[in-house]
């Protein structure tokens, strides 16, 4: 197992960009590491140094003709003093960043306990920073707990019967039945900090060097429980299948919150985490005023292919080499403006049913840590801008609801989702479509039907993702299997609209409302949704000094 540590105390330097064989231990990269920090004039014990990244490199070269995959480490080494900044760009090194927070208390007083909406990654990690601080957070979440949870999930797929808590509502939001994948575009410290929190609350220790994180669906069910107990001993509160069904707004402030246990709470700070699919609430928001601006999102499909052939596809003749990493991809290609891209890849994983409204069919993807299913899958979509649905939020909804329960009725009810194989796709088939038989659909425990999903996606959606498909082949080999299945529809690829703030992290026009992360449309993954989450208990901490 690599040693490693995302809090470390003192003056670290990082060093960059070492490359190995995969076949060689990582030992040999602090080595180096430590070799050149001693000629910076750094004494280092191997024992100091840790390893801060690892990612895969399996392209082919002049001086690597076979594609023999090397990792590509960052280590990290200690020292009392910095190096002068030419010295250390010369040795491909640099200052590291603290992963610790800086809290500034306010001196306004809080008559009410602060109200967070939602607790998937962002009102987890705002519940969790306000609690360590002393302001005792209530949590509204209108799924259920873990446990409940999951149990739900399972009847759903048993019985079709869709409940409050399922794949997009409970404990933990929508990323807790993903592959939890971590892997972030925003360049923030706090993401260190959130890493080493997960891996604090019992997240596997990968999280905190792999270039491409993931917890997996089984083991974040565990981090997201003790999250929710640690809040809880810290003097939170979490209120499971409680709703929230409205607001009531006085001179610019929320002065309550109504649930839908009935109950009323009396309120002086409400953080918004509400998520993607909280198509309810958002529209509860709307009626009561509150400021929202039209927002791109994408639409497509799920793809699967052997994950076998992924494999081959990266690693070529090394494919299978216990050693590396299962196969994972990225691919985008623009055309005339618009966006096909891969998204939310789920390596060995499956693709879940992710309907949060009955009589419409949404797809996600999910794989378990060990990532150890016979396919693999990713959502492949297509950008859509505002300008294709109206400009307006509510149409963006609308948009996305048409397009759900297009692919219901197509199914054939029962949330049975529309499939078709990329053959069959490529030469724009609608009768005659051939059933898969390579390469089995997973959605739903193989729940579908075979239909043309020209039927179900717009033609501007169609057109960019054969497009997509096409350039994809020439990039990886597995792509260009015509056995490779698509499922549709994937529509929460984020939110579709954003609810305005100021840089105080506040609503325009309401000033102790906090809208936040993913829902709010500020962040987009676990990992940025829950950095979103810690500025903004940051925010409400600036203001407002701790409960007595």
């Amino acid at each position: 197992m690599i040693s490693t540590s995302s809090k470390m105390s003192g003056n670290r330097i990082l060093f960059r960009n070492i490359k190995l064989p995969y076949d060689q231990p990582a030992d040999e990269a602090i080595d180096i590491a430590v070799r050149k920090a001693a000629k910076l004039g750094i004494k280092a014990g191997s024992f100091d140094a840790r390893i801060a990244k690892r990612s895969v490199d399996a392209r082919k070269s002049a001086k690597n003709p076979e594609g023999k995959p090397h990792f590509i480490y960052s280590v990290s080494v200690p020292c009392e003093k910095y190096p002068d900044a030419k010295l250390l760009e010369r040795a491909d090194a640099a200052k590291v960043s603290g992963g610790e927070l800086t809290v500034e208390y306010g001196r306004e007083s809080l008559l009410e306990r602060p109200v967070i909406v939602g607790f998937g990654p962002c009102g987890m990690f705002a519940a969790l920073e306000l609690a360590k601080n002393g302001y005792r957070p209530i949590v509204l979440e209108r799924g259920a707990d873990v446990s409940d949870r999951r149990a739900a999930v399972d009847r759903f797929y048993a019985t079709g019967v869709l409940e409050e808590s399922n794949i997009q509502f409970g404990a933990g939001g929508a990323g807790t039945f993903s592959d939890g994948k971590l892997v972030t575009r925003i360049n923030d410290p706090k993401c260190a900090y959130v890493l080493d929190t997960l891996y604090e609350l019992g997240a596997p220790e990968e999280i905190l060097y792999n270039a491409k994180p993931h917890v997996g669906t089984d083991k974040l069910l565990d981090v997201v429980q003790n999250a929710a107990d640690k809040i809880c001993e810290l003097g939170g509160e979490i209120l499971y299948n409680t709703r929230l069904d409205d607001i009531r707004i006085e001179n610019g402030r929320v002065k309550s919150v109504k649930l839908s246990t009935g109950r009323e709470l009396e309120c002086s700070v409400i953080i918004l985490a509400i998520g993607h699919s909280a198509r309810d609430t958002y529209n509860m928001l709307f009626e009561r005023g509150t400021s929202m601006a039209a927002k791109p999102f994408s639409v497509g499909v799920r793809v699967e292919h052997f994950q076998k052939s992924v494999d081959e596809s990266l690693y070529g003749s090394f494919a299978g080499d216990a050693r590396l990493p299962k196969g994972e991809y990225a691919l985008s290609r623009r055309e005339n403006g618009r966006a096909v891209y891969t998204f939310c890849m789920c390596p060995g994983g499956e693709v879940v049913a992710a309907a949060s409204e009955e009589g419409g069919v949404v797809t996600n993807g999910m794989s378990r840590f060990a990532r150890d299913g016979v396919n693999a899958n990713a959502a492949l979509a297509v950008s859509v801008e505002p300008e294709d649905y109206g400009n307006t939020p509510m149409k963006a909804i609308e948009l996305q609801r048409m397009l759900e329960r297009a692919a219901y009725k197509v199914g054939g009810g029962g949330y049975k989702a529309p499939v078709e194989t990329v053959g069959d796709f490529l030469d724009k088939k609608s009768h005659g479509l051939s059933a898969p038989c390579d390469i089995i659909p997973t959605y739903m425990d193989s729940k579908y039907t075979v239909a043309p999903l020209d039927t179900v996606l717009p033609d501007y959606v169609c057109d960019m993702l054969r497009l997509g498909i096409t350039d994809f082949s020439r990039k990886m080999r597995c792509f260009g299997e015509k056995s490779a299945v698509l499922t549709g529809v994937e529509t929460r690829t984020s939110a579709p609209l954003r609810i305005l703030r100021n840089e105080e992290y506040t609503a325009l026009g309401i000033q102790n409302m906090y809208p936040a992360g993913e829902g709010a449309g500020y962040a987009g993954g676990i990992t940025s949704a829950a950095v979103d989450g810690i500025n903004t208990a940051l925010a409400v901490m600036k203001k407002y000094s701790p409960l007595d």
